[in-house]
């Protein structure tokens, strides 16, 4: 097999598998949601966080040392061996009765997230620098994964119980899974070639962490922590959100959410095309614009407001003479107010975009009343309603999906460029980062839940780090720029 054939079949087989592995990570957010949904298990909210989260707890704390030891012997051997090893606990979840035995498998099985730091060093070191973003951002494809198991895991837990009535049928899903991380194991390792970073085996573990002490290296993280490890929260937690506040299907909600995780991760060999051809930089700028403006639209939450409003009050004392539909007489003053329509201040059927208001006033007086001066006439009564149409909602988290996707591959064109003898180490503590987004993302969602009822809280805290991300990139770039190019920045400052 010539070289070229070798970098296809490494590109082509890393990527099935972190696809298979990113399944397999994900399964907590609909499996935990299916089994609280049948009363199997009587967990709340911050519990249903913690499951969805601990598996990607464990494959980013587990992303540097993989990227380590892939650096140092090679991808094929250690992605061999860690898909083999996620499959042990997968399968053993299919076992266990309490949610102690689902945080210990849990904790086991996402170890097969950190297939990413493998894949990322393995394929990188395949594909020359001029190739390496696209490479990378087909690798990165696989993200997809969650899609298969958002809209699949549904359909199958679905047969296996027997539409519910044989409920202890969902035990053999992890096994499939298990089975499945087997099989792609195999087929790894025989369809790959082995290549390592030239020069790894010789450097030290001090020399291979020496990139760490890069701030840059730290502010790539907290990008990823946004447009990976915040995906990954989203991609499990928007089932139990449509659940919860749409009240839709279990299978219906996998749906929904594959249309953000699905796109999302596809998109992200484009992401990698367009970082060869403009830059990371000015990729990355789009995507937290975007990301900011889309989320922060995504803040306002479902709501029926009923609330005091504008009133009719006496210019003069006076008695009241007549109270009629829109009009009160006091003395020689005739006093309008407004009139509540049939149907005002109820939901409708109709595709509200933004949130409506409405009001009006009814009578607080009677004919004969005496009344004030500033005296209340018509209390006035304010009706707010925002319906949070799903389809609405649904376009939005798709647009948020797709510009993650796009960034997820800028972030990773950055560390080849900057660090091109460190990718395993570098891109490893990059995936840390980013993905304890993942893990304390879904645990953070739950408890502001638990604490305020308001589902779109969690819309709130990701439009704010969209923003410090926005803020520290320009940031950044200003001071690059000034230095690249002293009174630069000034000019063009004076001259806009």
């Amino acid at each position: 097999m010539d070289q070229k054939a070798k970098s296809i079949s490494a590109l082509t087989m890393s990527t099935l598998a972190f696809t298979l592995c990113f399944a397999a990570w994900t399964l907590n957010g609909v499996l935990v949601t299916f089994l609280v949904e049948n009363g199997v298990f009587r967990w709340d909210q911050a519990q249903i966080g913690w499951l969805i989260g601990i598996p990607v707890l464990t494959g980013s704390l587990m992303r540097l040392p993989v990227g380590l030891l892939t650096d140092k012997f090679g991808g094929r051997k250690v992605y061999t061996i860690l898909l083999l090893l996620s499959a042990i606990p997968m399968y053993l979840l299919g076992s266990v009765h309490s949610y102690a035995g689902f945080v210990w498998a849990s904790l086991g099985f996402g170890l097969s997230g950190a297939a990413f730091a493998v894949g990322i060093a393995f394929t990188s070191v395949w594909f020359s620098k001029e190739r390496q973003g696209t490479a990378l951002g087909i690798f990165g494809a696989g993200n997809a994964g969650s899609a298969i198991t958002s809209m699949g895991a549904p359909w199958l837990l679905k047969k296996l119980t027997l539409a519910g009535t044989n409920i202890e049928g969902w035990r053999t899903a992890p096994k499939i899974y298990a089975a499945a991380l087997v099989v792609m194991a195999l087929l790894f390792f025989v369809f790959t070639a082995e290549k390592k970073t030239e020069h790894a085996a010789d450097r030290s573990l001090a020399q291979m962490l020496a990139p760490l002490k890069y701030v840059r290296v730290w502010r790539f993280g907290l990008y990823y922590f946004l447009v990976f490890g915040c995906f990954v929260a989203l991609a499990q937690w928007l089932i139990p959100y449509y659940v919860g506040v749409y009240g839709m299907s279990l299978a219906m909600a996998g749906m929904l959410a594959a249309s953000f995780s699905l796109p999302s991760g596809l998109i992200r060999a484009f992401g990698g095309w367009l970082s060869d051809r403009f830059g990371a930089r000015t990729v990355m700028y789009w995507t937290f614009g975007v990301s900011l403006l889309a989320c922060a639209a995504l803040m306002v939450p479902r709501m029926s407001i009923d609330s005091p409003g504008p009133a009719v009050l006496a210019v003069t004392g006076g008695q009241v003479k007549s109270v009629e539909k829109g009009k009160i007489q006091v003395g020689d003053l005739t006093y309008v107010y407004k009139v509540k329509v049939q149907g005002t201040g109820t939901t409708d059927d109709r595709v509200l975009v933004l949130p409506q208001s409405e009001f009006w006033q009814e009578p607080a007086v009677a004919v004969g009343d005496k009344v004030k001066k500033k005296q209340i006439l018509a209390k006035g009564s304010t009706h707010v309603f925002f319906q949070a149409n799903v389809w609405i909602f649904t376009c939005l988290v798709f647009l948020v999906g797709i510009t993650w996707g796009v960034g997820k591959a800028a972030v990773y064109k950055y560390i080849p460029d900057y660090f091109p003898t460190e990718v395993g180490v570098v891109g490893g503590i990059v995936g840390v980062i980013g993905g304890l987004g993942g893990f304390a993302g879904p645990i953070l969602f739950g408890y502001m839940l638990k604490a305020t009822g308001l589902w779109t809280t969690m819309w709130m805290v990701l439009a704010l780090l969209s923003l410090i991300c926005l803020v520290w990139l320009h940031f950044v770039v200003r001071r690059i720029n000034q230095e690249e190019a002293p009174g630069l920045v000034n000019i063009i400052d004076h001259s806009n």
